[in-house]
């Protein structure tokens, strides 16, 4: 008999195959103050230069910042949006998974003490 679990877990390992290319990360919309003191980003009631997009991630344990243009930020938005998702559906994943093996694990023998 299948369960609910297992029909859940089966439909979140489906749904692994609908999911894009993914990228880790953050992309930051940026407005920023140059250094012209007579620049109206200066001003009292200020206008900033930009936007300007900006990748931030971890690479072999250092953060790393990369400049990028307004359709390389769009591509990375729909990428990081795809491991967002990816992380969901295995945490998922985990929980009903921890659900189906419990029973099982528990019902194994355990192993007689001095063995």
């Amino acid at each position: 008999m299948v369960t609910q679990d297992e029909n859940q877990f089966e439909n979140l390992k489906a749904s692994l195959a609908d999911l894009g290319p993914f990228r880790r990360g953050t992309v930051l919309r940026r407005f920023v103050r140059c250094g012209n003191p007579r620049c109206c980003c200066r001003a009292e009631s200020p206008q900033l230069h930009g936007p300007y997009f900006e990748w931030t991630r971890k690479v072999k344990g250092k953060t790393v910042s990369v400049r990028l243009s307004k359709e390389q930020a769009q591509l990375l938005d729909q990428w990081i949006a795809n491991a967002r998702r990816l992380d969901s559906i295995v945490a998922d994943m985990q929980l009903v998974s921890d659900r189906i093996t419990e029973p099982l694990f528990l019902a194994a023998k355990k192993p007689k003490k001095g063995s």
